[in-house]
């Protein structure tokens, strides 16, 4: 196995990062997820139809929670030292977002020390390690301050790991979006600033290479899937319209709609939201009145009626803003109403291949407990990033051990 790319996919989510690195030629042993909504959409896209994952006996292929492995399983762990290259995935993001609630007692932050556990268990060879842009903000408390970037890296360090960390802009590689994330990569043997040299370098060959453009407008994501092009019965939800798919208009789209089969009409997960008239009015009344690109609030007074936090009207010719869990941030660029899921995920790069399980929205409370589609979407790594960072480690890795 050591001879080989294997790798261990924690708090993997939906797949984003899995996706990406399937297609960088990555073996994956096995993933740790514990929302069964999310572990279904992994199971579904990557286990049961890409069968890119091993998997242990030890493991049962379900929702699993990585408290639980530590505790149950820590031999099996320790037993891999050795034959895994990559350990990839970060916590969840929530308690670190500097988009939503800052909460330096969510207890999903605790889970960084469970991270850092399985790490010290398995010792990869590398490590990518992602969150949002907040992780390198310090929680400000009566005793000084908290920077969990901080902890992370003298925990890596302590490990014998040498670090490189920098904040990624996700729209200089391809992906039709503002998303900056903390990138952390961590290296036992081999340079961890070698990879984001490598990243850099190879992102004009690799846009080149798949047919898109390094930067990606709104417009070349998801312009095929205007509702314009016509509707048919959701095959997923009774009494839902879904898009049907209009013609290929760009490189990312045709790139977006490799491997579906031929007799494809309806986009997975292309479902139109229901909403009522005076939604519809206040989003003509955004299209009309409200400025491209821009993040607006009620306190602007630019439109009556709007009692969202905030809402962003999409600019066709740029990129989206950041894809959150909250679907009624974004409005669509020409029609009045907001993306449905399929378009979330377009704007993330997933695949057309790739499909969603479970509900596709929850509100109130449950929001807490349920990882519905559009947040499985809002929460994923882009796997065309994904597929990038996994060739640069690739890369740094083999052409080490042909100098040696």
């Amino acid at each position: 196995m050591a001879d080989k790319f294997f790798y261990i996919d924690i708090f993997a989510g939906c797949g984003g990062l899995s996706a990406g690195l399937l297609n960088a030629g990555w073996t994956g042993f096995f993933a740790v997820e514990k929302n069964a909504d999310a572990f279904a959409t992994f199971r579904y896209n990557l286990i049961d139809n890409k069968y890119h994952f091993l998997w242990p006996s030890w493991l049962p292929i379900q929702e699993n929670d990585i408290n639980e492995i530590l505790k149950n399983h820590a031999d099996n762990l320790q037993k891999l030292q050795g034959e895994i290259t990559l350990v990839a995935g970060g916590p969840p993001c929530q308690g670190f977002s500097m988009a939503g609630k800052r909460d330096k007692n969510d207890q999903r932050n605790s889970l960084v020390k469970s991270y850092i556990k399985f790490i010290e268990f398995v010792l990869p060879e590398a490590i990518i390690f992602e969150n949002v842009y907040g992780f390198t903000v310090n929680f400000k408390e009566k005793k000084g301050t908290k920077k969990y970037s901080s902890y992370v890296e003298r925990a890596l360090k302590r490990l014998g790991y040498r670090i490189k960390h920098e904040i990624v802009d996700m729209s200089e590689y391809g992906i039709p979006q503002n998303r900056k994330r903390f990138i952390l990569i961590a290296m036992r043997n081999y340079s961890p600033n070698r990879v984001f040299e490598m990243l850099k370098e190879n992102k004009e060959t690799f846009c080149k290479k798949k047919g898109i453009a390094c930067t990606t407008t709104v417009y070349e994501a998801i312009s095929d899937l205007e509702k314009r092009h016509g509707t048919m019965p959701s095959p997923d939800t009774k009494g839902f319209q879904a898009g049907v798919y209009g013609p290929i208009k760009s490189g990312y789209q045709r790139l977006m709609r490799q491997d579906l089969w031929a007799e494809t009409e309806v986009a997975d997960s292309h479902r139109f939201v229901k909403h009522k008239n005076d939604t519809v009015q206040l989003h003509k009344d955004l299209l009309n009145n409200a400025p491209v690109g821009k993040r607006i609030t009620p306190s602007d007074n630019i439109v009556a009626n709007l009692n969202r936090r905030g809402v962003t009207v999409l600019n066709r010719e740029a990129q989206a803003p950041t894809i959150t869990s909250i679907p009624d941030e974004l409005v669509h660029y020409v029609e009045p109403r907001i993306l449905t899921v399929r378009e979330h995920a377009r704007i993330q790069s997933f695949p057309d291949w790739f499909k969603f399980k479970g509900k596709y929205t929850s509100g109130g409370k449950r929001r807490k407990q349920e990882v519905p589609r559009y947040t499985q979407v809002g929460n994923a790594v882009p796997p065309l990033f994904a597929e990038q960072i996994g060739l640069a480690i690739r890369e740094v890795i083999s052409n080490a051990k042909t100098k040696q």
